[in-house]
């Protein structure tokens, strides 16, 4: 080469404008315990006990309530056999939707994109409703300082967005520390010593069964998100199924436990009726029994504690599912952004704290009590949604690797996830069958029935799916190269 010609192509290469840098996208070294930590965190392992059980106990199938968190294990263990498996041959994050967009195909992708987007901001906002009774009740009890709920509940909406906008890695040490704290809490036999009446077929038969179940499935959301972390996992193909695997075994087993303690304080007689008496603050009330004031403040700190880990990571898990959505050209392109310094998706995390603050601030308005209005009517919702996202995503797994033949384990790909299927769909039916039970919706002789209130919960059910399927056939036809990247997002 001449001398002429080199001179020409190295100036070209100084006058050449530097090559744009990559945007900056999630990544992390997360490992097995960290994500249970953060799985776990969604379950709340002490705002079940406090906030759900009772409610169970008292709305369900009264005595017989800790039992059918065994049933739930087992439902939610055969999901998650299929679950484990997608994970392995599907190498993208998003969980329901995008699995559901490999098996079912891009559209019914979409419409559990948008069902899980209604599951988990109404499981957010009602815990949101629930923390804010307990620290509105701490304070008046112990301060003698009288706050509304909602004021203390956007308080807690704005320190989780502060977290949930840094790394992942600073939320996950938060809930190290707090479930850590919260598993700590015990409970004694009462005046009626232990027993396992709790587990006897005529009182898990009794009353309500189908809130019950509600209630315990309701106790398990979040523990397929693990899949969710995938992008920040340190080897998500062993990773994602240890901690999914160990989140439901753990979770179920401590549910159990923890709901028979609770039944054995009060006594078989005795602990519907003091549930009745105020469903929101009856473990407070039992460890104040068996524990003294000193331990009525540590189980209220705990609670309080538990419910922050709680919300902050249901709200982790929204931001990614808004930053998949956003990458598979379904939401705007800017919700996607990465921050550069603490490799969050910070956009998302902003716009889901503004979404807890609206509607939270639209149920201050109406009036509606915190436990069992926001807190009970939003898990009935939540819980009716991730059944039956959990179904579609069981039938998907089938489905996938009927077509694919990539995985030959028969029990992985069909067996398990068909009985699955099978108990989460009867699951869903029973719920949605006593409904009417859990929201205190009745006719004009006061029995429950299915009227407005019910029917507009249960259609937010329908409607979100039926935003996705026209949201995928509108992208279709109106832009064609936004298809195209929801087609690489979704299904490969």
């Amino acid at each position: 080469m001449s001398p002429p010609v080199k001179e020409t192509l190295l100036m070209a290469q100084l006058e050449a404008p530097p090559a744009a840098p990559a945007p900056p996208v999630l990544r992390g070294s997360l490992g097995v315990t960290a994500i249970v930590f953060m799985v776990v965190a969604a379950a709340a392992p002490l705002t079940v006990v406090g906030g759900a059980a009772p409610l169970g106990i008292l709305l369900g199938n009264g005595v017989g309530y800790p039992a059918l968190y065994i049933v739930a294990t087992v439902i939610l263990l055969l999901f998650a056999v299929g679950l484990a498996a997608m994970t392995r041959h599907v190498p993208k994050p998003g969980a329901f939707f995008t699995y559901v967009g490999y098996g079912l195909g891009r559209s019914s992708g979409l419409a559990a994109a948008w069902t899980a987007m209604l599951a988990y901001t109404t499981i957010q906002v009602a815990v949101y409703g629930y923390l804010g009774y307990v620290l509105s009740y701490t304070l008046k009890t112990m301060l003698h300082v009288d706050l509304a709920w909602w004021t203390l509940s956007l308080l807690i909406i704005g320190l989780v967005g502060l977290l949930g906008y840094r790394h992942i890695d600073l939320s996950s040490r938060v809930l190290g520390v707090v479930l850590v704290a919260e598993v700590a809490v015990i409970t004694r036999g009462g005046a009626q010593g232990l027993s396992l009446a709790p587990f006897a077929p005529a009182n898990v038969l009794s009353g309500s069964p189908g809130v019950g179940l509600m209630m315990a499935v309701a106790a398990f959301i979040g523990f397929e998100a693990a899949a969710i972390f995938r992008d920040e996992a340190r080897d998500p193909n062993r990773t994602i199924p240890r901690a999914t695997y160990i989140a439901v075994i753990g979770i179920g087993a401590f549910y159990t436990l923890a709901g028979w303690a609770l039944v054995m304080a009060w006594g078989p007689d005795h602990v519907v009726a003091e549930a009745a008496k105020d469903p929101g603050s009856l473990i407070l009330r039992t460890m104040a029994v068996y524990l003294g004031t000193a331990g009525e403040i540590i189980t209220n700190v705990l609670l309080i504690t538990s419910m922050l880990a709680c919300v902050l990571s249901f709200h982790n898990v929204l931001t990614r599912y808004q930053h998949s959505m956003s990458h598979a050209g379904v939401l705007p392109e800017r919700i996607g952004a990465v921050h550069h310094k603490h490799l969050s998706p910070h956009i998302s995390s902003l716009v889901q704290t503004g979404t807890a603050i609206l509607i939270t601030v639209v149920f201050a308005a109406l009036g509606l009590d915190p436990v069992l209005a926001v807190f009970t009517w939003f898990s009935g919702v939540a819980t009716v949604a991730i059944a039956l996202l959990m179904a579609a995503t069981s039938i998907a797994v089938i489905a996938y690797f009927r077509r694919t033949r990539k995985d030959d384990r028969v029990w992985n790909t069909v067996i398990a996830p068909g009985i699955g299927v099978v108990g989460l769909i009867l699951a869903s039916a029973l719920i949605v069958v006593n409904f009417p039970v859990m929201v205190g919706d009745v006719d004009a002789k006061g029995a429950p029935a299915f009227g407005a209130l019910c029917w507009f919960l249960l259609m937010l059910v329908v409607v979100f799916p039926i935003v996705g399927y026209a949201q995928a056939w509108w992208i279709r036809k109106r832009r064609p190269a936004a298809y195209a990247k929801l087609i690489d997002t979704i299904a490969g």
